[in-house]
Parts: C-alpha cells; structure tokens; sequence
C-alpha cells in the first residue's frame, strides 16, 4: 500500500487528564441549558496532539423515553486542559438514534488522523446494541472532525467500521458475520486533503446440529474490498453502503 499510512480502528480508552469529568456537566449545562446531559454516556480525554487540550463528547437526551428510546443530540468540544473554557465545539440535534437498536456508547478516537499538513482530525465512535437474542447486531461508526482553532466541524460521518449481525434459533443452527474497517491515509490530494482508503474484511460463520445436542460450527472464506474516500471541499463522501443507516 505505497504512500498510505495505515490507521488501526481500534478501541482506544481513555487517557486521565487531571478530573476532566468534573467539567462535562458544566460544560453540558453551559451549551444546552434547556437539555438533559445523558451523562453515562459522556467522554472525556486528553488531546495526544496538543497537551493543551482536552477532547469531549457529550450526549443530549433530545425526545428520549424512559426506556431509552429516542433521539440524542452530540456536542463534540475542544477544551483549554487548564481553565477547562470551551474553544470549539460542534452541535448536532438528532446525531444518534436508539430504538430497537440501542445507542450503547461513546468513545474518542485520537490515532494518527493526519487528513492534512498541519491539520490532525480525532474521532468520536457511536455504538449500537440489537435486543433480540436470535437477531443479534451491533455496530461501531466513526466520525471525523477537524479544529483549525477557533471552529470545530465534522469533515467525516457515520462510517461502520465494525459490525456483526445473526440469525439463529437460539440454541444452535444459524449464520453469523463481522464486518471490520481500517483506514488509510493517503498523500494530499483535493484541497491538500489526504485521499482515505478504507480496506474491509468481512468474515461469517455458519452454526449446525448434529444429532441430538452437537453443535458444529463451519467458518466461511473472508472477503476483502478497499473504498477510497475523496474530500469534496468540505467533507469526506462516504458511500451509502459504508454508513450505519
């Protein structure tokens, strides 16, 4: 893959960074004062790239039911990491949806996004959970968004970069498959924007009984596809059969 740099989409936990959490309700409370802070949910670290900074996500209980059901905006914030004062964040209303698939957390995401000279993005991934036992799924997307100091935006949405689903009789006999996305990052092209080339490996697995209570599983040979993703001027164009719908 000469002149790209690959990008890991992996898990990573969050860094202590003094006590930021004593700062997301009052940041909560200074941007949205009208919405409730679904604080289970809210994430903060500190910035890898700057030392200045710490990086937020914050969950907002828009049209939310008692069962958790609803729409959650997202506020994703920059930080001064000393006086805890907000220097760029960005809204969106109804960012995450949860119905019969949960909304189930929020991590940041600050591996080496380098999407342009001088300008290194983070991410925030979005999880979903299914409820059904012989439907499972679940979901992991990414979004990307970029600071250039005093304004935060989102060049990148809703790109799964893992997911599982199934079907089965819940004991035994079923089909089963995972899906996982890296991201690599590529020479600046549009704009002086980095080109992104996403690789997927999808992988299934088929589940059968023999006789009475011998379940036998059977792996499936993986597939691999690669997506390039361009910079329009204002953001990455992610194709529709990549995004969480």
């Amino acid at each position: 893959m000469r002149g790209f740099s690959v990008v890991p989409l992996l898990f990573f936990p969050m860094i202590a960074w003094g006590d930021c959490t004593e700062h997301l309700q009052t940041w909560a409370r200074d941007l949205h004062p009208t919405l409730t802070l679904a604080s289970e949910f809210a994430v903060c670290k500190a910035n890898p790239a700057d030392a200045s900074q710490v990086l937020a996500a914050l969950p907002f209980m828009v049209n939310v039911d008692e069962d958790g059901h609803g729409d959650y905006g997202l506020d994703v914030l920059v930080a001064d990491a000393a006086s805890g004062k907000v220097i760029a964040h960005s809204y969106q209303n109804t960012a995450i949806a949860s119905d019969a698939v949960r909304f189930s957390g929020l991590s940041l995401d600050t591996a080496r996004y380098q999407v342009a000279p001088g300008l290194r993005a983070f991410g925030v991934r979005i999880s979903h959970t299914g409820s059904s036992r012989v439907n499972p799924f679940s979901s992991e997307t990414l979004n990307l968004y970029a600071s250039d100091g005093s304004s935060l935006r989102q060049i990148m949405g809703h790109l799964v970069v893992s997911g599982s689903n199934g079907e089965w009789d819940g004991f035994c006999t079923g089909e089963f498959g995972e899906t996982k996305r890296t991201l690599a990052i590529g020479k600046p092209g549009k704009n002086g924007f980095a080109r992104l080339r996403v690789t997927e490996v999808s992988t299934g697995r088929q589940a059968v009984l023999k006789g009475e209570d011998d379940c036998e599983e059977f792996e499936a040979k993986s597939t691999t596809k690669t997506f390039s993703l361009d910079y329009d001027g204002g953001r990455y164009g992610v194709p529709k059969e990549l995004m969480y719908q």
